[in-house]
């Protein structure tokens, strides 16, 4: 079966609370002109009533042998006069006097006086008679000395008063239908209005696109943040809530750093910008968003690339690796073939001291044995390696000792973060990097210094602010290292300063 189009159910429904609306008015409307004109034509009975009991020659004709011959006269003229249907007049006993059907003077009233008689109060209602139903008011008539000795009654037909609210009803009819005709042009403008804003599209398709937003916009594993243009967020998918975790309803009520809260609101702009927050590494990126060429805000997506971070920390430091063994090679090489030159000429004691002079190397020494553990020894050995490799010489501080750690890879990633940015601080040029590590009671203490130019006392604070912000400095290393260094002191417990002392120094404590 074929469902209903949404723009026609739209417009059936709304001339349906049109058509409600409009006969529900102009049934509110006849019922109160009825009642209007009930209660006008039962005053007007009421008042000739009133005239024909006060009358002088209507008191007088009771007492006369037979009254219906004055007063019957008397009521004809006055219902001609009035426009009355009908005026009776009625002696104490509810006999009749004067009636417009001769035939029935001198019989009972058909209708019950007894509570003007008795009460003496005027009445008015509508009553069932011999002539129809009527609307009517009733009079006592009295005698000079105030004794109730009859009544009056007047009377106007329903047809008479149905006749008069007919009058009434054409302006009503054409305002109903003024109000109708309003409606259905109202209501076609409502709904083309709502298809223009639906896209044409029906209920069904609108739920089923919201369905396939939600599953897409909460299926994918990158975080998706949208923000309005005062910084409202307006969206936001699961993947988004763990990687930032709390989030208010305002970008300004965000638990995060000012680094993260400048990306989101665009004060540092630019692709895949790289941020840590908490344990992570996020790459964001924000674009703007425009709904019928108009800007409506922004959309941030969120990435996660704290593995990646670690995986390319540990690949450098692989490839370090590799690179101080493949030189080793090559040098050893050639060293034993200028061991095997000597020995077949003979030249036993200068192939000795070769060999001697040699194995002295260009590597920090004495590592293993003043190092426990294995990880971070391994990790200085491939320092000490890329160190030689561009040209400076990595050598442990005399009071370097190191016992086995249950978990290295706090240690390892300062260790190796610092340095890395101490090599960085060389420039390629000769120097030194000093290393010390030692167990302590309260917990790791790092010292690596470097023979570079140091670093300026006002940067003291920013080096450690990953990517150096638009905040920071705008010259200097670039990267995570001192930043992911500071993060993993800090969630410890710990800290890491620098000063300079015949180049920088970077001292850290790990609880």
């Amino acid at each position: 079966m074929r469902m209903v189009r949404l723009g026609t159910q739209l417009f059936v429904l709304q001339m349906v609370i049109v058509l409600l609306a409009v006969g529900g008015t102009a049934g509110v409307w006849l019922q109160h002109t009825r009642k209007q004109l009930d209660f006008r034509y039962q005053q007007r009975a009421l008042a000739i009533a009133q005239s024909v009991a006060g009358m002088p020659q209507v008191r007088a004709a009771f007492d006369d042998e037979h009254p219906e011959t004055v007063l019957q006269p008397l009521a004809l003229g006055v219902q001609h006069a009035t426009g009355a249907d009908y005026v009776v007049i009625a002696n104490r006993d509810q006999t009749r006097y004067a009636h417009p059907n001769a035939a029935l003077i001198g019989k009972r009233l058909s209708t019950d006086g007894s509570t003007v008689l008795e009460t003496g109060r005027t009445w008015v209602g509508t009553e069932t008679g011999t002539i129809g139903t009527t609307v009517r008011g009733k009079a006592p008539i009295r005698d000079e000395f105030g004794a109730i000795i009859g009544l009056a009654s007047v009377g106007v037909l329903e047809e008479t008063v149905t006749g008069q609210l007919g009058l009434a009803l054409p302006p009503l009819v054409w305002t109903a239908s003024a109000v109708l005709f309003a409606g259905c042009a109202l209501a076609a403008l409502i709904t083309a209005r709502v298809r223009r804003q639906t896209f044409g599209l029906e209920p069904r398709e609108i739920a089923e696109l919201l369905e396939q937003r939600e599953g897409v916009l909460h299926g994918v594993k990158e975080g998706v943040l949208a923000l309005d243009l005062t910084g409202r967020v307006t969206l936001i998918n699961d993947a988004a809530r763990e990687l930032l975790g709390e989030v208010g309803e305002h970008l300004d009520d965000m638990p995060v750093s000012d680094r993260l809260r400048d990306v989101l609101g665009g004060a540092d702009p630019g692709e895949d910008r790289v941020v840590l927050h908490r344990d992570r590494v996020l790459v964001l990126n924000r674009t703007p968003v425009a709904v019928r060429g108009q800007h409506r805000g922004w959309v941030i997506t969120l990435r996660d690339r704290t593995e990646l971070v670690r995986l390319a920390r540990e690949l450098d430091d692989a490839s370090s690796t590799t690179g101080a063994l493949r030189a080793q090679a090559h040098e050893f090489a050639n060293r034993m073939h200028t061991v095997v030159g000597l020995l077949e000429l003979g030249e036993h004691d200068a192939a000795i001291g070769f060999i001697t002079r040699t194995t002295r190397g260009t590597y920090a020494t004495g590592i293993r044995e003043r190092v426990a553990d294995p990880t971070l020894a391994a990790l200085l050995l491939a320092k000490s390696a890329e160190a030689a490799e561009h040209g400076a010489e990595l050598v442990l501080a005399d009071d370097t000792h190191v016992t086995s750690l249950k978990d290295p890879e706090d240690a390892v990633l300062v260790v190796g973060n610092l340095v890395a940015n101490a090599i960085d601080a060389l420039d390629g040029a000769p120097g030194t990097i000093e290393v010390s590590v030692r167990s302590e009671a309260d917990g790791l203490r790092v010292r690596v210094g470097d023979s570079g130019p140091g670093i300026t006392p006002e940067l003291a604070e920013e080096v450690f602010r990953e990517g150096f912000t638009t905040k920071a400095a705008q010259s200097g290393p670039r990267g995570l290292g001192l930043a992911l260094t500071r993060q993993a002191c800090l969630r410890r417990g710990g800290w890491v300063r620098v000063h300079n002392s015949s180049g920088a120094v970077f001292t850290a404590l790990l609880p």
